[in-house]
């Protein structure tokens, strides 16, 4: 019996994994077993730093409701702790939000809590 082979699916895994490459330099767009390490390796940066976005985002928030509360005679760290013992639920992203754009009303939530 003659052996058998799945050539369409072989070219659909190897156009696929070609088509990830694209934009990418030299040889690493169109050899498949250069494109195939860079993809992969892309892939894992792409996971990897999602959840490292989330970490900066944080920090960023954190940062931007510091130099909110600090105009306003307060330091990040009194003004969550009396967020929290006054049961304001305002996250982070909304804090920092309100530091940037609307200053007034950041500032009357910290005159609240003092």
């Amino acid at each position: 019996m003659p052996r058998s082979v799945n050539s369409v699916a072989k070219r659909a895994r190897r156009k696929k994994i070609l088509k990830q490459a694209k934009g990418y330099f030299g040889r690493r767009k169109n050899v498949y077993t250069v494109a195939k390490n860079a993809v992969e390796k892309a892939l894992s940066y792409s996971y990897r730093d999602r959840k490292n976005k989330k970490r900066n985002f944080r920090g960023l928030w954190i940062q931007r409701i510091n130099a909110g509360a600090r105009l306003n005679g307060i330091s990040y760290s009194q003004l969550m702790g009396k967020l929290k013992a006054n049961n304001i639920d305002l996250n982070r992203k909304v804090l920092a939000d309100l530091a940037m754009n609307n200053p007034e009303a950041f500032k009357a939530i910290v005159e609240k809590v003092k």
